[in-house]
């Protein structure tokens, strides 16, 4: 780089830059992020309009482009990796597979009509509990059953769409957990 009359700052950043690129380079162990970073350093000192109270401008300097590499990194950190990038890509290719989009409407449509063929309460006692994640005490609270009769009219809701779907239910408490019903 050549001098170019500017401010003693940017004389002193000119003269020093070879040594600059040398520490920085060992420092942050890459030619190209040293490079990187001492032209940003140059653009911040460029800009820069009062310097005469910097007591060690060496030091300043040093300091500012280890600023800047510190920024970089931090920002380099959020980015995604290629393979990360190459992930997201396939979900989101298999999330828009126009034959398993159809598929699941229909079994949406099938789970619907599943719904609408149970009884009213217990078609309400479903959508609470499942749905609304409401708790089982305030569905029996609300329905004015115990919670014994909630958690049956629930079990009934489940096999029935599971029946409508082909599938199984897994039991995942009490006695029988883990078998299919």
């Amino acid at each position: 780089m050549k001098d170019t009359g500017r401010s003693p700052m940017v004389k002193l950043f000119l003269t020093s830059y070879e040594d600059f690129k040398v520490r920085l380079r060992r420092r942050l162990g890459s030619e190209e992020l040293a490079n990187d970073v001492l032209h940003e350093t140059y653009l911040r000192v460029d800009r820069m309009v009062d310097t005469q109270d910097i007591a060690q401008p060496n030091a300043y300097l040093y300091r500012m482009a280890l600023n800047i590499a510190a920024d970089r990194r931090q920002s380099d950190a959020r980015l995604l990796t290629g393979s990360e990038i190459e992930e997201l890509l396939q979900v989101s290719d298999e999330a828009q597979d126009p034959a398993r989009v159809v598929g699941g409407q229909k079994e949406l449509q099938v789970l619907l009509k599943a719904l609408y063929e149970l009884p009213a309460r217990r078609r309400r006692i479903f959508i609470a509990a499942r749905l609304e994640e409401a708790p089982h005490l305030e569905i029996s609270q609300r329905f004015g059953i115990s919670t014994r009769m909630v958690e049956k009219e629930i079990k009934a809701a489940l096999g029935h769409c599971a029946l409508r779907l082909e599938r199984k239910v897994i039991q995942r408490f009490g006695p029988g957990a883990g078998k299919p019903s």
